[in-house]
């Protein structure tokens, strides 16, 4: 059973990727969501939070403030990565207990995360996989996702990630999602390579 892992750049389609692999039956591992939820529900992990980024982080019902929590990191890097440090290994014992709960039932396992090589969790898997868009192309799929959002802070959250170019020279397969190349053919390519089909 390998492990892969799926990463891109904000706007890339990483989720669009690996709905088309949930359909052809690979489980997903969503280390974005699994982390918003540890942050709400782990006790230790709400525990370190609160110590470094105060009561406001979580609000009276004990829900995690979200807002107070991006205000606090966004554009603070030595902030950014203290939260990563305490929420990454926490993420990656999440994820070898899914895997565990995962053996036997497919031929490989996705696990997606933007920030994979970040981490350093890219180590940990079978192969990666970077799914890749021009950069117009992703801030609009980014807008149009999230209207809140302006044009410059999207831009400002892309210069914050890892350059694309630096991704790809780490993986072993990527798929492009540029609007020209059908993706599902991509993927199934993929699929049937993991499958042995």
């Amino acid at each position: 059973m390998q492990i892969i892992g799926v990463t891109g750049g904000i706007g890339a389609g990483k989720s669009t990727v690996c709905l088309i692999f949930k359909a052809l039956g690979a489980p997903i591992y969503d280390a974005d969501s699994r982390a918003k939820w540890l942050l709400a529900h782990d006790p230790r992990l709400r525990e370190q939070v609160t110590h470094h980024f105060g009561q406001a982080t979580y609000l009276s019902d004990g829900s995690l403030d979200r807002a107070h929590l991006a205000a606090a990191v966004f554009g603070h890097q030595e902030k950014r990565e203290l939260l990563n440090s305490l929420v990454h290994p926490r993420v990656g014992e999440d994820t070898r207990a899914w895997v565990m709960a995962q053996t036997g039932r497919f031929p490989y396992l996705i696990k997606e995360a933007a920030l994979m090589i970040e981490a350093g969790s890219h180590r940990e898997l079978d192969q990666l996989l970077v799914v890749t868009a021009p950069l117009d192309l992703r801030i609009s799929r980014v807008q149009a996702r999230d209207p809140q959002r302006s044009e410059t802070e999207i831009r400002a959250i892309i210069a914050a990630q890892m350059p694309e170019a630096d991704k790809i020279k780490l993986a072993n397969h990527v798929i492009h999602n540029d609007g020209q190349q059908l993706l599902i053919p991509q993927v199934l390519a993929l699929h049937r390579r993991w499958t042995g089909q």
